[in-house]
């Protein structure tokens, strides 16, 4: 079982000047086998940004997003999308599940969305639920 000192020294080891990147935290929930949801609220507590978004969606520099629509949307791609809406939205989850599913980049799947017009909500580390900065 993983103590929250765990967490907190395997943070700490990750973050640099106050921010740690979306790949670090998840590198941490694998190698401590926790939920991400619990980085990030150890995140949180520690008053550490999360940063290069993996759906290219915030944490970048100058402009906060980088992920840019796409130049076309296969047909199957349209159809997994749809078929995990939830109130018109994608999840983080359902997106990294689609991009594995068709053996696509998590950027991909975040491409087709804005070339679609679907927001991709939930993220994975809480962000934008609790008090994280992004």
């Amino acid at each position: 079982m993983t103590t929250k000192e765990q967490l907190i020294e395997a943070i700490k080891g990750k973050a640099i000047a106050g921010t740690i990147s979306c790949g670090a935290s998840f590198a941490i929930a694998g190698d401590l086998s926790v939920d991400p949801l619990e980085v990030g609220h150890a995140l949180d507590d520690m008053d550490v940004e999360i940063i290069k978004c993996q759906m290219g969606l915030f944490g970048y520099k100058p402009e906060k997003k980088v992920v840019k629509p796409a130049e076309s949307v296969s047909e199957e791609m349209k159809k997994e999308i749809a078929a995990h809406l939830k109130e018109g939205k994608l999840t983080c989850a359902d997106a990294w599940a689609i991009a594995k599913k068709l053996k696509v980049s998590k950027m991909d799947v975040s491409a087709a969305c804005e070339t679609m017009g679907i927001k991709i909500t939930s993220c994975q580390l809480g962000a934008f639920d609790n008090k994280q900065k992004v």
